[in-house]
């Protein structure tokens, strides 16, 4: 059976079907640029199987396998947003979105975390080329982890800050080579200035401190510092990256991807993965109810009218998540090729309609869940592990649709950003 193409971009055009990729539910999804001959998105799917059957294991281990690394980084998905100067790829955010979308259905963790890993590059390139070249021209593989919430006690010293602090929350750092951290200076008025500083594994330790009920296998550990040195050129104030003032904006003019603040890419993976989640769900939600008998009187339930009714409203509603987040994306797209800087208002959509695609998404999952038996709460069941995983994808700070709603809110009145949402 053909599926249809549901398209919300009315100025954007495909010139033949051979541009578009086939999807698991009643859409099509464009196919990604070729790379070598194949596209990224087809090298993904080749490895998925392999990566699939980890998932188990990686909730065990509670970080992703160093087997998922591995595969990722051989096909070079590492280098996403890399700055084709390092070797990187500089993909389209449409294209790297759609990737971890289908990475989300096999391993929500391992997609979770490795996103991170890959969109922390397009953040590194915001700094100063000192340190790019200091991370890049040593390591062309390398990736940075992050946490950005500003735990740290900061001392101001000659050249530069030294930080202590206990930071929570850095997905993937077991396979990172540098870390992303936030923390607060002060003017000399005592305002704060909201800044983030990039510092080398041997400078931090990993604390082993990530169990969770969900995304388990991201290994989202605490990197514990200690008198660490962090010299000027590895620091770059927030506000800066986000109004194209960073040290490192304007080093690659003929880019796509870098004319742009970094934290509409940096938050992208979020939602990605809630996407591949919800989609998968409605796939393993079929495949159990096709034959599922009801214990007691033998009936076959999974084809009874309730259960199609709930998997045609769930299946609507994660092809509205997709093709919100699918014009979303294209936009980001078009202002990059435009070199077009995003507005106030432009950002606060790109922000909340992510969280608002997220907030859909988990209704889907839990609209299958609340019908798809007590079996599917067992450990060995895929479903509760989706069920589980999709929740976690909305307790992250930027898809809080409660603090979202006001943001785009506000945006909308006309009145000023609210300083402690964020």
């Amino acid at each position: 059976m053909e599926n249809t193409v549901l398209n919300l971009n009315s100025d954007v055009t495909h010139n033949s079907e051979e541009n578009f990729q086939p999807i698991r539910l009643v859409y099509t999804q464009a196919q990604t640029p070729a790379v070598n001959g194949m596209s990224m998105l087809e090298k993904i799917q080749q490895i998925l199987p392999q990566i699939a059957q980890n998932a188990e294991t990686a909730e065990q281990l509670r970080r992703v396998p160093d087997e998922n690394i591995k595969l990722l980084k051989e096909i070079n998905f590492h280098r996403a947003f890399q700055p084709k100067v390092y070797g990187g790829l500089e993909m389209s955010l449409p294209d790297f979105a759609n990737c971890i979308v289908t990475l989300a259905g096999a391993c929500a963790g391992t997609a979770w975390a490795f996103s991170l890993l890959c969109t922390h590059s397009h953040q590194i390139a915001m700094f100063s080329k000192q340190l790019q070249d200091e991370i890049w021209l040593k390591d062309p593989n390398a990736t940075a982890s992050s946490s950005i919430a500003p735990f740290g006690k900061v001392e101001e010293v000659d050249g530069g800050i030294i930080l202590n602090g206990d930071y929570g929350w850095s997905s993937g750092c077991d396979h990172a080579e540098y870390a992303i951290v936030g923390f607060n200076r002060f003017d000399t008025e005592g305002n704060k200035i909201y800044s983030f500083g990039v510092i080398p594994r041997s400078d931090y330790e990993i604390v082993d401190n990530w169990y969770a009920q969900a995304i388990k296998s991201s290994g989202s550990k605490m990197l514990k510092l200690v008198n660490v040195f962090i010299p000027e050129y590895r620091i770059s104030k927030a506000k800066d990256m986000m109004e194209g003032k960073s040290a490192g904006f304007g080093l690659y003019p003929d880019s796509n991807i870098f004319y742009s603040p970094y934290r509409p890419y940096f938050a992208s993976g979020f939602s990605a993965v809630s996407l591949g989640i919800a989609e998968r769900m409605v796939e393993a939600f079929k495949e159990k109810q096709r034959n599922r008998v009801r214990a007691y009187t033998g009936v076959n339930v999974g084809l009874a009218t309730p259960a199609l009714m709930r998997i045609a409203e769930s299946t609507h509603q994660v092809a509205a998540a997709r093709a919100l987040l699918e014009k979303t994306w294209e936009d980001h797209r078009i202002h990059g090729i435009n070199h077009q800087y995003p507005n106030k208002e432009t950002l606060a959509f790109w922000r909340t309609n992510q969280a608002y695609a997220v907030k859909m998404c988990i209704e889907a999952v839990d609209r299958l869940m609340a019908a798809a038996g007590a079996t599917s709460f067992m450990d060995n069941s895929e479903l509760q592990r989706l069920f589980r995983d999709s929740h976690m994808t909305g307790a992250h700070a930027y898809t809080d649709y409660d603090v979202c709603a006001q943001i785009l809110g506000r945006e909308l009145m006309g009145m000023e950003p609210d300083p402690t949402m964020v």
